[in-house]
């Protein structure tokens, strides 16, 4: 899109004058159009943007929800080649009602491929924000543009992230990885600041979300946000969710976050669910009532995208090192700990999914093969003296230490057995992670190996930027990992309560003693931009310097690029 018609598409995504539109035109069958009366509409309001998501080569999802004071309500959607609607090339009508939270989803058929598209959604006297979509290509293409993101804390702060990502010029896909809501109350995770800037939750869902009510409400507040509006109205959404569309630390049978005094856990997630579907620009492969997620996206000859669910169908409870620790002397019992981490039968995927993850692999015959998924894959594993801090306020000046050693190490300089001791005696950091569940990790990098692929992961859920080496356990490099920092939640520098340049000399000290990391950053909010090429992957972290208002700056940006 040129900076001309961008700047006269983003006047149009605010608003349209409902007088503009005297009559519709809605189409019957891809040939034929009737004219339509405008009296047939409903009185409705659109508080919430329209959205694009999951396109095809021949078909995009689009999306908005209404307000209505009615039972139920008629609105008209347009699709045109032009953002100014003077090509009109499919139209029709939408019901909707509140067993639909009054969201409208409609699947677009029969497009032209990588083609740009422009949509809106009218009413008896109101006519939504436009929004921009655009089909996937199916020739040979020479680049794919996308912007990755994750965790979004309503309550933390403003989305400026998603503002700022909106402006990207010749956008292909949002990549959103998943956080898009969290579950907690009030007074609970990151909601310190709410108040003193304005971003209260409602006060009819202001406590943890558990039923379908519950969640759609929390849709509905992150929904008005505008930087997250502009975003959906610029390019369509691929999505997964990650643990917080449900509840913390979500497994396949329970989570972290969710106790016997909550109710029935699937209960709970059928309602997770439900809302999910219902506002997101989403087309599940299984049907509204499946929690299958996972499929694919060609982009041409370039990428196959094949979005991941480590979260839901198939995760196995997530092990905990306070179960291994010896409650009196506080000793690990490392042997057992081994067992049960090292243990082939303990799934993060699932073997229905990694088998239908190779077969998509195998088929496909794009140059990169890219996971859109929820954790971390590159092994995290840092020295235990680490984990044995008592005080975690201790824990920058022990990175620091090690990290020295660890230099001296690598600079051939002399160092006592103790020291290298200290830096060679290695636990993964997070069990959350693909760390936790290390065995379905080496059974996948075997079958992508096996296939010669070229593996490209990008991943969210630690609201911090990484860049790592994915290795197997015989050391021979399977692709590259990037990783998108938080939109709004906080890093690693409220956890341990360190300013900006500690956070900074810390991630120094990290990318030494993790050897298959690249790059981190443990204190900055922001998104990621990759840009993908036959020659190479380029990952750019764009970081605003605010979340406390809609103010901000971009600064620090940083840039790594995989050569193929």
């Amino acid at each position: 899109m040129s900076n001309t018609s961008r700047r006269k598409f983003l006047k149009l995504t605010t608003g349209l004058s409902a007088g503009s539109v005297l009559a519709l035109t809605v189409s019957t069958s891809l040939t034929g159009c009737a004219i339509l009366q405008k009296e047939s509409l409903s009185k409705v309001e659109f508080n919430h943007g329209v959205a694009s998501g999951d396109p095809l080569s021949n078909a995009l999802i689009i999306w908005t929800r209404v307000q209505s004071k009615e039972a139920s309500a008629v609105v008209a959607w347009e699709l045109a080649s032009d953002a100014d609607f003077k090509n009109i090339i499919r139209n029709g009508l939408e019901n909707t009602d509140k067993s639909r939270d009054f969201t409208i989803k409609i699947d677009v058929q029969n497009l032209q491929a990588n083609t740009e598209y422009f949509y809106r959604f009218v009413g008896l006297d109101s006519v939504s924000p436009v929004g921009r979509g655009k089909t996937l290509p199916v020739d040979n293409i020479e680049q794919v543009k996308m912007v990755v993101v994750s965790c979004s804390n309503y309550p933390a702060g403003y989305f400026n992230a998603y503002s700022d990502a909106a402006k990207q010029e010749d956008l292909d896909v949002v990549l959103h990885l998943g956080d898009y809501i969290y579950e907690y109350p009030m007074g609970g995770y990151a909601t310190d600041n709410a108040e003193k800037i304005g971003r209260q939750l409602a006060a009819d869902n202001s406590d943890e979300i558990i039923s379908l009510s519950d969640y759609r409400k929390r849709y509905a507040i992150y929904r008005t946000d505008k930087g997250l509006q502009a975003l959906h109205a610029a390019a369509p959404f691929i999505v997964v969710w990650d643990d917080h569309e449900i509840s913390n630390d979500t497994y396949k049978s329970g989570a972290e976050n969710h106790s016997a005094n909550e109710g029935d856990f699937f209960k709970r997630r059928a309602a997770a669910i439900q809302a999910y579907y219902e506002w997101l620009p989403i087309r599940p492969p299984m049907g509204e009532q499946n929690p299958q997620i996972y499929r694919t996206f060609d982009f041409g000859n370039l990428l196959s995208l094949h979005m991941l669910d480590t979260r839901v169908i198939a995760r196995d409870k997530q092990l905990s090192y306070s179960d291994y620790r010896n409650k009196n002397s506080k000793e690990m019992d490392i042997a057992k700990f081994s067992k049960d981490l090292n243990n082939p039968e303990r799934h993060l995927l699932g073997k229905t999914q990694l088998n239908w993850l190779t077969s998509a692999v195998d088929k496909s015959k794009a140059k990169w093969q890219v996971l859109g998924q929820q954790v971390l894959m590159t092994k995290m594993w840092l020295p235990t003296e680490i984990f044995s801090q008592a005080d975690r306020n201790n824990i920058p000046a022990v990175v620091a230490e090690l990290g020295a050693i660890k230099q001296d190490v690598l600079n051939n300089k002399a160092v006592t057995d103790e020291q290298l001791a200290r830096v060679n005696s290695l636990m993964p950091y997070n069990l959350d992670a693909w760390d936790g569940y290390p065995a379905e990790r080496e059974a996948l990098y075997n079958n992508v190996s096996a296939l010669n692929k070229k593996l490209i992961v990008v991943a969210g859920d630690t609201h911090n930027a990484w860049h790592g080496t994915l290795k197997d356990a015989k050391g021979n490099i399977v692709g590259a990992e990037f990783a998108t920092p938080g939109v709004t939640s906080p890093g690693m520098e409220s956890y341990l309560s360190i300013d900006t340049e500690q956070a900074q000399k810390m991630a120094e000290g990290l990318s030494l003693l993790i050897n298959d990391l690249e790059y981190c950053d443990l204190s900055q909010r922001g998104y990621m931009l990759v840009t993908l090429t036959k020659e190479e992957v380029k990952a750019d972290w764009r970081y605003v310097d605010n979340i406390m208002s809609t103010q901000y700056n971009i600064v620090n940006p940083t840039q790594s690029i995989y050569k193929a």
